[in-house]
């Protein structure tokens, strides 16, 4: 019997492509020195009402997030044609600094909350003379996600956790099922999978040349007897995307599924794409 490819999605918004921006940083080693300035306040919060209970993590300078000051298009859309999809993003401009020291003044007295937000990740700094933007942005992706090699490894490991006890996929029960060995036939079918609709901007099992997964799974060298699949977009971690399938009936009873013993899962992203994001996971019955 043919088994079910099931996939989901999360919805982020969708953009109308905007023209590239390039914002080329001035005075550079001003913009390094507001940086510093304010990674040392997370460090050791001070002289706010806003006071985490541990110091927090440094943001990272990113340069495609160095808008042209006083930009005043959509935000999240000309960060996405910068190259970088954000979750969460703000922006704050200051006029009249002359320096860092008068900008970083200015940021604490005024932004002091928005400087101990933890949920920011990177910062971009712009400037023109005596203006300032200052641009605070958390990616799609999680900055510890590490490479493809370390995120497979967390999938595989997370799935035979998954399979390591009974669970109930909706109504559906299933027992605790052997692990999952790893394919890299399965891997590279799923790495091809999850590229080609990161740059094609689509979401589906069957690709725009009506390949299936099965088709995709010979093509990389797979010769079992059995295939499934499971996709997603919009997550942010492979912890993300298993929360998601596990939570899917559907692609619960793939995971849980006892005749696949091989698996391969992969994910890529395009930050101009709708979505970012995009990840595979195939099994396969030897």
């Amino acid at each position: 019997m043919r088994q079910p490819l099931v996939s989901f999605r999360v919805v982020s918004l969708c953009l109308m492509p905007l023209l590239a921006l390039f914002a080329l940083p001035t005075h550079a080693s001003e913009e390094r020195q507001l940086v510093s300035d304010i990674n040392d306040y997370r460090a050791h919060p001070r002289r706010c009402s806003v006071r985490p209970v541990q110091g927090l993590r440094p943001l990272v300078l990113k340069s495609n997030l160095a808008l042209p000051v006083g930009y005043g298009g959509a935000l999240r859309e000309g960060l996405k044609q910068n190259g970088y999809q954000a979750v969460t993003v703000r922006t704050i401009r200051l006029v009249g600094a002359q320096d860092a020291e008068d900008a970083f003044d200015m940021l604490q007295d005024r932004y002091c909350g928005a400087l101990l937000d933890g949920q920011y990740a990177d910062i971009g700094i712009s400037r023109a003379r005596s203006e300032w933007q200052v641009v605070l942005a958390r990616p799609l992706l999680d900055n510890q996600i590490g490479d493809g090699r370390a995120a497979s490894k967390t999938l595989l490991a997370e799935v035979n956790a998954a399979r390591a006890r009974p669970r109930m996929c909706g109504r559906q029960r299933f027992a605790a099922a052997r692990p999952l060995s790893w394919n890299a036939a399965l891997g590279a079918a799923a790495q091809g999978h999850s590229k080609a609709m990161a740059y094609g901007n689509y979401f589906a099992h069957q690709d725009p040349d009506g390949e299936t997964p099965a088709d995709r799974a010979r093509a990389a060298g797979y010769r079992g007897r059995q295939i499934g699949e499971n996709i997603a977009a919009g997550q942010g971690s492979p912890s993300k995307a298993m929360a998601g399938w596990l939570a899917s009936p559907g692609h619960c009873a793939n995971l849980m599924n006892p005749m696949f013993t091989q698996v391969g899962a992969a994910f890529a992203t395009d930050a101009r794409s709708d979505e970012g994001v995009y990840w595979t996971m195939l099994f396969g019955a030897n």
